[in-house]
């Protein structure tokens, strides 16, 4: 395998602004960009001595849908194990599942920040392990802002969302903290609706998906002729915030010098645009999301402590899904409804063994990687429900600690689904409760009828018609 630093990319691509861009930030990095203009110097390309050495494709989705799965197809068939990324305006899931379907390893929607096109350039040549399956996929189902819509039992996630909850009625600054894909832009836009300012101004800036060079002109507007370049006046997030809310996402990532200008601007209630002489007043609530402890990077010399204060009026931690492993079954039933609404897709069910093989995978991309995991199996799914089968990278990631393919619910002890995804009859669910209840409170008859819900004549009348014995 060649090193990181010898990697070819070849770009697919005819617009020559775009071309420049993702040569010179795939150049930071060390690959070596071969731009092509069209599908048939692409093809024709990979014939050539330097397309045997290219370690990934990128084509920009410049012709119809159909087209551009017509070429990833055949770049596909030529080129079997050669990653190939999508890159494309449309938010269409359709044409997502078709660009898999043919062959892409990943999908991104354009603009897409710098850290995610390498992310994913990364991800998809990384050979120390079967990762396709794993591309964490920019395309966003819609979903209702709303407390009731998030997923999720476990204590610390239900803590989370009542400290959130409370906060969103207040008019403190509020931070969020969690791993990346944890969930904090849904739960931002959740504490929003729930806001007494939902009916004003509403921005959310991703600070991680913008240049260093241009957060500061994002975040506090610039006037014209300020800065090389500089041809119109722009009002930045502040402003436009100004009577409402500003959510900050990604705030680790604010370079130090802005960070003091923001908190001059919270400290005193206004914003000066780069190349103002007057600065103007606002009033904008703050709510910020972390994907670091801003403690420890205040600690590590990164962050500013007197922002960091004036930002945690009220502090949310959100914590990573390994740590509330018995959601998993939950959210991703919830996903697959969800994933079945959407064009050249169907609802499908998921098996117990499914489950405990999602159960058993440590989520390093938390909630946002499971729903990218369910949406590529439910892609190639030919079944109605998606068994272990379908997660075959997981289970290599896993090796010998696969779990069993067959087990109980965790922490419910009935299997409601047979080995083929389809649910169990409604007697043989209703049986094993049954005896599940029995040996839980131990063979005391009148107590496991009172926690059923039924008599206890009716229950020794289902014992003898299901076949039971009370010592089940």
């Amino acid at each position: 395998m060649a090193d990181f630093e010898q990697r070819t990319l070849m770009l697919i691509d005819d617009e020559p602004a775009q071309s420049r861009l993702i040569t010179a930030l795939a150049g930071r990095e060390g690959w070596r960009t071969l731009v092509v203009r069209d599908s048939e110097t692409a093809i024709a390309t990979l014939g050539t001595r330097q397309g045997m050495q290219l370690h990934a494709i990128v084509l920009d989705q410049w012709v119809s849908g159909d087209e551009a799965c017509e070429l990833i197809a055949e770049l596909k068939a030529r080129r079997p194990a050669l990653p190939i990324l999508m890159l494309t305006t449309s938010t269409s899931p359709l044409l997502a599942v078709e660009a898999m379907r043919a062959g892409a390893t990943d999908y991104l929607i354009k603009p897409v920040a710098p850290d995610r096109l390498m992310q994913a350039l990364r991800m998809a040549t990384t050979r120390e392990a079967p990762r396709d399956e794993l591309q964490p996929l920019t395309e966003k189902m819609p979903s209702t802002p709303d407390f009731d819509a998030m997923i999720g039992a476990a204590p610390t996630f239900r803590a989370a969302l009542a400290v959130a909850a409370k906060a969103a009625r207040g008019h403190a600054t509020i931070l969020i903290e969690g791993e990346s894909g944890t969930g904090k832009e849904m739960l931002v836009r959740a504490m929003q609706a729930a806001s007494p300012r939902v009916k004003l101004p509403f921005r959310l800036l991703n600070v991680g998906g913008i240049p260093a060079n241009s957060v500061e002109s994002a975040l506090f507007g610039h006037e014209k002729g300020a800065f090389p370049g500089a041809f119109e006046r722009h009002i930045g997030a502040l402003q436009h915030a100004d009577g409402g809310t500003l959510a900050l996402d990604e705030i680790d990532r604010l370079p130090i010098q802005v960070q003091h200008r923001l908190l001059e601007s919270i400290q005193r209630a206004d914003v000066r645009p780069i190349g103002a002489r007057h600065s103007f007043k606002v009033d904008v609530r703050l709510i910020a999301a972390s994907n670091l402890p801003l403690r420890d990077m205040v600690d590590a010399g990164h962050f500013l402590p007197e922002l960091l204060s004036a930002l945690a009026g009220v502090v949310v931690q959100v914590p990573p899904l390994r740590d509330r492993a018995g959601d998993i079954a939950a959210l991703s039933r919830h996903f697959l409804g969800r994933i079945g609404e959407q064009p050249g897709l169907r609802p499908l069910g998921i098996t117990d063994g499914a489950l405990a093989l999602l159960s058993a995978y440590d989520w390093p991309g938390n909630v946002r990687q499971l729903q990218a995991v369910l949406f590529r199996a439910a892609v190639f799914c030919d079944g109605d429900a998606l068994t272990a089968d379908d997660f075959p990278q997981l289970s290599t990631l896993l090796g010998s600690d696969t779990p069993n393919q067959n087990p109980v619910q965790e922490g419910v002890g009935v299997m409601l689904y047979t080995a083929d995804g389809n649910l169990r009859p409604l007697e043989e669910i209703e049986a094993d409760v049954i005896r599940l209840a029995i040996g839980h409170y131990r063979g005391r008859m009148t107590e496991v009828a009172r926690r059923l819900g039924i008599g206890r004549s009716t229950l020794y009348r289902k014992l003898g018609e299901l076949g039971i014995g009370d010592a089940a």
